[in-house]
């Protein structure tokens, strides 16, 4: 069972003159100073957080070229995404693709070696679109030395231009065995090594966003105490992370399991640094989402055409579609970003690229739709010219 850390732990301080020469001028502002970056006046204004590029990918057997996963991420933003998961800077030798609530040995996973490892190539040639974010996966600090090195070198070929992320992720689960199955650490050693890069990235500008997996069902040890998830969370929250993902990784969260789960965890932790990761095994995903949001969750993950699913999870499937969230959204009382249809496009897009069935039920509907009305196009033409 997991058990709080000391406080003593986060009075330490980790010097790094490595990470301290990165531009001033680009990573001078703390991230806890700086505005929250999704501030919108609209009290039901949803974020959604796109999780595909990176989450998303994460399950593909296939290596994916860096040139698809750098389309992929553009037409996101061109669709109106404004926070991107670009990648992960997980060692591949270590972990070769790696979503947040699944990281796995390599040694059973040796297969997906490159998946994620052309993240730092992604983030030399990205083109950040105004307005929008590009969070990274860090594992540890190492990854984090990773990233910053190539932020500089990023920085001394262009200038001039704004840096193509200002965001992390770090990841932990609600159970010892899950975290040992997939870091091969327990929780506490998870969120020790979480809090040594948060004290490294946050003063040099980087904010940081944390992921805690199992939230309802862990594959190990079965049925998750919403009272283990708050714990970890409200570490995490203390470490300096200003927001938490909580991921049924299992996709096997119900209505009311999730609404157990976060009455727990929302009691005593502040419901607009909580956000909700569900994926969708037994087809609840949006109605756990619409849970979510009922209960004031305002941030939510979600990934185009359904990608992802959870190796270390049997069973498991991808996260919640992002075509699937907007249009359970539509014609309701909350706003969202992006544009459905553009996103119907993105996600049509992936899918023939990855040869793999379109996972959003949303997306399949408008699709078949959109082809109908074609045909009755055309056969209305061809009645016209005869």
């Amino acid at each position: 069972m997991y058990r709080p850390l000391s406080r003593s732990l986060a009075s330490r301080r980790f010097n790094l003159h490595r990470v301290a020469t990165v531009s001033a001028r680009s990573y001078a502002v703390e991230a806890s100073s700086r505005p929250d970056r999704f501030a919108n006046k609209h009290p039901n204004y949803v974020n959604i957080v796109e999780v595909g590029p990176r989450d998303g990918l994460q399950n593909e057997k296939s290596v994916i070229p860096a040139e698809v996963k750098m389309m992929l991420i553009d037409r996101l933003g061109q669709a109106g995404m404004k926070s991107i998961e670009a990648g992960s800077f997980v060692n591949p030798k270590w972990v070769p693709q790696v979503c947040s609530h699944c990281s796995h040995k390599a040694q059973q996973l040796s297969g997906h070696n490159a998946q994620m490892a052309d993240t730092a190539e992604i983030i030399q040639k990205l083109q950040p679109l105004p307005g929008v974010h590009y969070p990274v996966l860090i594992p540890n600090l190492k990854g984090l030395q990773t990233l910053l090195g190539v932020l500089r070198e990023r920085e001394s070929k262009q200038p001039n231009t704004p840096p193509p992320t200002d965001e992390i992720a770090v990841f932990t689960a609600a159970t010892d065995a899950f975290c040992q199955n997939n870091t091969n650490c327990t929780v506490k050693e998870s969120l020790e090594r979480i809090e040594k890069v948060v004290n490294v990235a946050r003063p040099v500008g980087l904010r940081v966003r944390g992921y805690v997996s199992v939230v309802i069902t862990c594959p190990y040890s079965g049925k998750v105490k919403p009272e283990e998830v708050k714990a970890v969370t409200k570490e995490l929250l203390d470490i300096g992370c200003y927001e938490v993902s909580l991921g049924d990784t299992t996709g096997t969260g119900t209505p009311t399991t999730v609404r157990t789960m976060l009455e727990t965890v929302m009691a005593g932790l502040p419901t607009n640094r909580l956000a909700g990761h569900f994926h969708d095994t037994f087809g609840t995903a949006v109605a756990n989402v619409m849970t979510a949001l009922d209960m004031g969750i305002r941030t939510i993950d979600s990934s185009v055409s359904g990608l992802g699913g959870c190796p270390y999870s049997p069973g498991a499937t991808g996260n919640v579609a992002t075509e699937d969230v907007m249009y359970a959204l539509q014609d309701s009382k909350y706003n969202y970003p992006g544009n459905l249809d553009d996103m119907v496009d993105v996600g049509a897009w992936i899918s023939e690229k990855l040869g793999r069935r379109n996972a959003s039920r949303a997306a399949t509907a408008i699709l078949a739709r959109r082809q109908r009305q074609k045909e009755l196009e055309q056969k209305e033409t061809e009645q016209k010219q005869r």
